[in-house]
């Protein structure tokens, strides 16, 4: 028997991208563990340079709101888009290009779950794309509102899934050059689950 055929439902670095979402200075921290979040969603922002994964952030009225924080803004090869809208279809030029490169699985990370991270999401799946929304590098201020906007997101048809899953799925294989340093990555975090 031939081996067998990677599920499309997994990531690969090839075809996905990481958005995000108004990670910024006065709304961080509001969100619940923002500490743990920032780590998971600078972790993955380093993990998608090594594996060649288009990276953007968003800014939700950044003049009210404040810019990135420093810890995002830093990794960042292009300017945040800024937005007044709560959910990102704002930034359309990303998603046109994305789809253009045929990067259909768009790995979601950022605040607030029931608003702009949700509101974002809904509009993605509408537009074709798979989205891969990262719990623990999501947050909101109040737990319910959270836990609902994971409930509502996974039966519209996102994946949940964690900062680890995804790393592990962009790396594929343990013969992959960078296991080792992914897999030092993961021993190091401090991160409570």
């Amino acid at each position: 028997m031939s081996e067998l055929s990677r599920s499309p439902l997994l990531l690969d670095p090839s075809t996905s991208a990481l958005l995000v979402v108004d990670v910024q200075e006065k709304l961080l921290p509001l969100v619940q563990r923002s500490s743990d979040l920032l780590a998971n969603v600078t972790l993955l922002m380093d993990a998608a340079a090594r594996f060649d994964v288009p990276v953007v952030a968003t800014e939700q009225y950044p003049a009210g709101l404040g810019k990135s924080v420093p810890a995002v803004s830093q990794r960042l090869k292009q300017a945040a888009c800024e937005k007044r809208k709560f959910s990102c279809r704002e930034c359309h030029e990303v998603f046109t290009e994305w789809h253009a490169q045929r990067r259909r699985q768009v790995v979601v990370v950022g605040i607030e779950a029931h608003v702009c991270v949700l509101q974002t999401v809904l509009d993605l799946l509408a537009m074709g794309f798979d989205c891969y929304v990262v719990v623990d590098a999501t947050g909101s201020r109040r737990e319910l509102d959270q836990r609902i906007a994971w409930q509502r997101l996974e039966i519209s048809g996102s994946i949940l899934t964690t900062t680890e899953s995804v790393l592990f799925e962009w790396c594929g294989d343990s013969r992959h050059p960078h296991f080792k340093e992914l897999s030092a990555w993961v021993k190091a975090r401090t991160v409570v689950p």
